[in-house]
């Protein structure tokens, strides 16, 4: 999976608290309380950028993790919010008009 592209959805509300940040799906009001480290993974989900690249150059790079545990952390993350509408997870770049 580490060749995919997320991106943030649009139909979420999403507020930013003291370093973490607060999701709610609207697809079923599911709300998701973000540690530091998937803060870090949700505001790097452009859609453009692999998620192996936001692990390495950001995860890795400001949290002291191993790169193969980041990898598969987010990759879990990643699909637990795709499961609930809040992230898209695609194998190529997500353009912007189709979030």
């Amino acid at each position: 999976m580490s060749s995919v592209y997320v991106a943030r959805a649009t139909e979420i509300a999403a507020r930013a608290l003291g370093g973490e940040m607060m999701i709610m799906s609207a697809r079923d009001s599911t709300l998701f309380t973000l540690n530091e480290v998937a803060t870090t993974i949700w505001q790097a989900a452009d859609g453009r950028t692999p998620l192996s690249q936001i692990v390495e150059s950001k995860v890795c790079a400001e949290f002291e993790v191993a790169p193969e545990e980041a990898l598969k952390d987010a990759e879990s993350f990643v699909q637990e919010l795709a499961g609930h509408g809040i992230l898209l997870v695609s194998d190529q770049p997500i353009p912007e008009e189709t979030r």
